[in-house]
Formats: C-alpha cells, sequence, structure tokens
C-alpha cells in the first residue's frame, strides 16, 4: 500500500519545541496517511469503563470532529447549541437549534486538561442537521504552529495553534442538506476542500495563509431527478502515482482525481447513479477504492494511472457485499477491510476484490476503520470496539465497551487511543 503522507513531515515536529518525534500524531482526518492507518506502536488493544483508561473528559457542546493529535497537545471542534429541537425533514429524522456557536477547543493530551476555547462563528437558526450528524463533524488539520477548521457551509478558520488566536476566516457556502462531513486535507501552501450540495457541487483550494482561494473547479455534471441525488460528504485523499500526487475525490455519480497544485483534472470515472457518499477513498496496489453511497451501495476499485475518462479501461472490480454507505475501509498489506452499517464485517483482496471472509459483528457502524500494529478496530456507535487481527483468517483479539454514542472517528497515537463519544472523552492507555 502506498498513499501519500500529507502531513508526515509537518507532524514530526511537535508543536510548541519543533523537536523531532518519532510518532507523527494524528495531524487530521484518519491519521498521518489520511488513510486510517499508522506507524504508532504500543497502541491499546483491550479497554472499558473501568479499565486503561486515564483519563475521561467532558468537552462542551456536541461534534463528531475527531481529535486532532500532535506532540503533548490535542484539538477539536465542537457545537455549542441553543433551542435544539428534533423535527422531521425530507422523511428523516432532523435536528434543528435556535442558535449554535461553532468552536476550537484545545486540550493537554496527557491530562486531559482544556487549554482554550475559542468561538469562531455564530450562527442564527443554523440548517438543520441530521440526527447522526452534528453542525460540527468535520475533523480540524493541524500543523506546526496553526490549526484550520472547516464548519462546511457555516464557515473556515486558521487558528494559531498554541493560543487559539484567528488568523483567518472565509466562507465556501453550499446547501449539505444533512449537515457538513467533509474534512479538510493540506496539500503544501494549500487548504483543500470538497463542497458537495444539492445546490452546487466543487472542490476547492484556500491559500493556506491568507484563506483567499487559490483554485476551485467544478464538479462532472450529470443528470438527476433532484438536487438531493448530487450531494456527498467524502473526504478526499491524496495519493501518489507514477511520481504525481493525486487529489482522489468520489462524488455522486463520478469519481475524479485532480493535480491538488492546480485543481485540473487527471481522470474521471463513472461508478454509477450511487450518491450522499459518507465513506471516504483508501489506495493500495495502485487502485483507488470507494464507496458509491445510496441507494445501492457497492465498493470499486479504479487504477489511478489514468487520464480523461476511463470508465471503460481502469474500473479493476466492484462488490455489492456488505459496502458500507458512512464508515471509511482500510488497507492493510494486500488486503481490504470494510464494514456495513449494519455491522457486517468483510475482508477482501485490493486487488481483486476477492472476499476472504465476513462476519457478523452487530450494531450501527458509523465511524471508520482504522488499522495499527497488524490490527483492525471497527468501532460501533453503542459504543463497542472490535479488534480483529490483519489477516485472511478472522481472529478477534478484543471487544471493548465505552459509554456511547461513539459516532467520531478515533485517533490513534503511540500508547493511546482518543475516543470522542456523547459521554465525553477518553484517552484509553495509561502509559
Amino acid at each position: 500500500m502506498s498513499a501519500l503522507v500529507t502531513l508526515l513531515v509537518a507532524a514530526l515536529l511537535t508543536a510548541d519545541t519543533g523537536e523531532v518525534s518519532r510518532d507523527p500524531g494524528w495531524p487530521g482526518f484518519r491519521g498521518p496517511r489520511g488513510d486510517g492507518t499508522t506507524p504508532a506502536t504500543n497502541v491499546p488493544l483491550s479497554w472499558s469503563e473501568s479499565n486503561n483508561v486515564a483519563w475521561k473528559v467532558q468537552v462542551p457542546g456536541r461534534g463528531h470532529s475527531s481529535p486532532s493529535v500532535l506532540g503533548d497537545r490535542l484539538w477539536l471542534t465542537t457545537a455549542v447549541e441553543r433551542g435544539v429541537k428534533r423535527t422531521s425533514m425530507y422523511g428523516e429524522d432532523m435536528l434543528a437549534a435556535e442558535h449554535v456557536t461553532l468552536e476550537a477547543v484545545s486540550l493537554d493530551s496527557a491530562q486531559g486538561n482544556i487549554l482554550w476555547r475559542t468561538p469562531l462563528f455564530e450562527v442564527d437558526e443554523p440548517a438543520p442537521v441530521h440526527s447522526l450528524n452534528s453542525w460540527a463533524t468535520p475533523t480540524p488539520v493541524i500543523e506546526p504552529g496553526r490549526l484550520y477548521c472547516d464548519f462546511g457551509t457555516f464557515g473556515t478558520a486558521c487558528l494559531d495553534a498554541k493560543t487559539g488566536k484567528v488568523l483567518w476566516k472565509t466562507r465556501l457556502p453550499v446547501d449539505h442538506q444533512f449537515g457538513p462531513g467533509s474534512s479538510p486535507v493540506l496539500w503544501r501552501n494549500l487548504l483543500l476542500l470538497v463542497r458537495d450540495g444539492r445546490d452546487a457541487q466543487y472542490v476547492a483550494a484556500l491559500d493556506k495563509q491568507t484563506g483567499q482561494i487559490a483554485w476551485k473547479v467544478d464538479r462532472p455534471l450529470f443528470n438527476a431527478e433532484g438536487g438531493y441525488l448530487k450531494k456527498s460528504f467524502i473526504t478526499p485523499l491524496l495519493v501518489s502515482s507514477a511520481g504525481q500526487t493525486q487529489l482522489v475525490a468520489p462524488g455522486a455519480h463520478w469519481v475524479v482525481a485532480y493535480d491538488p497544485t492546480s485543481g485540473r483534472e487527471l481522470w474521471r470515472a463513472h461508478h454509477g447513479e450511487g450518491y450522499s457518499m459518507g465513506s471516504s477513498p483508501v489506495f493500495g496496489d495502485g487502485l483507488a477504492v470507494f464507496s458509491t453511497g445510496f441507494d445501492k451501495s457497492q465498493l470499486v476499485a479504479v487504477r489511478v494511472d489514468g487520464q480523461g475518462d476511463v470508465t471503460e479501461t481502469h474500473l479493476a472490480w466492484k462488490t455489492l457485499r456488505q459496502a458500507p454507505t458512512m464508515s471509511s475501509p482500510v488497507v492493510v498489506g494486500d488486503e481490504l477491510y470494510w464494514v456495513s452499517d449494519a455491522g457486517i464485517a468483510s475482508c477482501g483482496d485490493v486487488r481483486t476484490g476477492e472476499i476472504h471472509w465476513q462476519e457478523r459483528l452487530g450494531g450501527l457502524h458509523l465511524a471508520s476503520l482504522l488499522s495499527a500494529e497488524g490490527r483492525v478496530y471497527y468501532f460501533a456507535q453503542d459504543g463497542r470496539t472490535t479488534v480483529v487481527k490483519a489477516g485472511r483468517q478472522f481472529e478477534k483479539l478484543a471487544e471493548n465497551r465505552i459509554e456511547g454514542p461513539l459516532v467520531a472517528t478515533p485517533a490513534i497515537v503511540g500508547g493511546a487511543i482518543f475516543l470522542r463519544t456523547g459521554a465525553g472523552l477518553y484517552r484509553i492507555g495509561k502509559k
């Protein structure tokens, strides 16, 4: 497997001292490689509310963003809500609010103490979000000295990572319908954002120093009966192929790879009529693998060495076998691991899609899979984490439970797992 390490060099520096660290931390959504894998060691295997918990703290407000960790600090975003009411919209269970304050929060990763809170956006009567979502779902990105927070249509901000001072703010609007979900990605001097809404679908890059738009490109056109069939919530993945860096960004009907420096389209493939994807892509053996979302979810693998429309030439394989719509898969060696929303875990050959095993874990699975030290971690909404040995034979190593709900994808660093649930933020691992 060969995913581009988007922040690895930067993450090798601690936020305060600039000294080299052996652990790259967890600088953004799905870790230092953006694909759910990490070189961290001494990762906890077993825990419970009363065992192997270093600390548990309450975070003000509510949100589903992952913690971003660098050195001895961690950062996350949250929404302090006022006047929240459940309502039915589009045939779905939704949350409406009179007002939300969208904040960034920094904590001491060793003790869990809150170091600072910075309100970023005050929003009266914000667009409602799905009851499984929040107004603070995109994961922030950290690099030495700077924190980048995105709240989708509600705004994007850059802060001084140590003090919480706001350096710039901007807004790239879109109608998410169910609330924001796509996390930002850093590439060199650019902050990359995917905005796939009902009203507009585009990918943009901001100058990370100023917040000004460096480039912005529309997504491919396609026919759909309604705007809700055009939206998506994926976080894109940076990959390297033949010495070229690509930003792979699936969306409704199409998956597209862009040159992250300029926004130029490198290739595209039509995957069908899937939409509203919450699952982000992974990369292995020259293949970008992604879920096609609703209505009939598939896992699709596309070779990334093409140019132009590669639909007829570069689609490597597809499978309908328990494909997720929400959680993102993970690649370990030559194997691809994924879990359906309903909790059916699968392992297959990333090169061919051939299934090696499928096992019922049970429960709703929304958080993305993670892998460390030859293990795969599966996170259920009810607070259970199932740990499986990576391999072609199913071997469950542990089943752990804390108080849920667990929707946010956790963060893994050497010796610790940071789990954010509705009950609080946990540091798992006492050493």
